[in-house]
This record gives structure tokens, C-alpha cells and sequence, in this order.
């Protein structure tokens, strides 16, 4: 087990059970309901992405792919889930589309890249 990655995909699942339960009763007066549904897929990935990540700290493979897919991973959440959480608060917020826009896309390439990541330590073990 890796206690970086394990410590790693707890603080983010405690932030995606909050986020999660903001969202269903403290948001839902206040955005619309596109938005809303905006704050739902930046909850759900950020959990599948949580999954992905305890899957890594069982995974026996020493291996840098396994390590890239663990950084890429985060970086995703960070990037795809955050930027929609804000993107589903501009109202409230203020803040430019034209900011946040190009983030969201930039956070779903580094789930594609862990998941890259993740094949090429299954296919190099031998």
C-alpha cells in the first residue's frame, strides 16, 4: 500500500463528500439548475477518480508509470473538478467563463493521461 497516494485520495474524498452535500442543499437555491448539474460532474469525476487512486495505492507494481498516472490523476481533480466547481459558481462568484473555460478540458487530459499511464504499468510488467 502507498500511504502517499492512500493520504491523497482521503483529503480528496473528504473534499468530494462536502462539495457533494454543498451542493445538494446549500447551492441549490442559489445557481441554476444547469449549474447544478455542472457541480454534480465535478463531484461524481472527482470520485471516480478517488477510486482510481486507492486502486493505485493497492497496485503491487513499482513502477514511474504508476506514479505519473497517480500525479496525473491529481492533477485532474484539481484541474477538471475545481474549474467546474467555479464554473457552476460564477454567478455567485463573479468570476470570467474565459478564465476557467480552457481548464476544464486541460483537467479531462490528465485523466485521460492517467489512465494511459495506468495501461503502460500494466502492459511494461513483466
Amino acid at each position: 500500500m502507498n500511504r502517499k497516494i492512500i493520504i491523497t485520495a482521503c483529503v480528496f474524498g473528504i473534499i468530494a463528500v462536502i462539495s457533494g452535500a454543498f451542493g445538494a442543499h446549500g447551492l441549490k437555491n442559489l445557481i441554476a439548475p444547469s449549474d447544478l448539474e455542472n457541480w454534480k460532474t465535478a463531484v461524481n469525476y472527482q470520485f471516480y477518480h478517488i477510486l482510481a487512486l486507492l486502486f493505485l495505492s493497492a497496485v503491487p507494481l513499482k513502477s514511474r508509470y504508476i506514479n505519473f498516472s497517480y500525479y496525473t490523476f491529481s492533477l485532474g481533480i484539481i484541474l477538471f473538478s475545481g474549474s467546474l466547481y467555479l464554473l457552476a459558481t460564477r454567478s455567485i462568484t463573479g468570476l470570467p467563463v474565459s478564465v476557467l473555460g480552457p481548464i476544464t478540458p486541460l483537467g479531462g487530459l490528465m485523466f485521460i493521461l492517467g489512465w494511459v499511464f495506468l495501461l503502460l504499468a500494466a502492459i511494461k510488467n513483466k
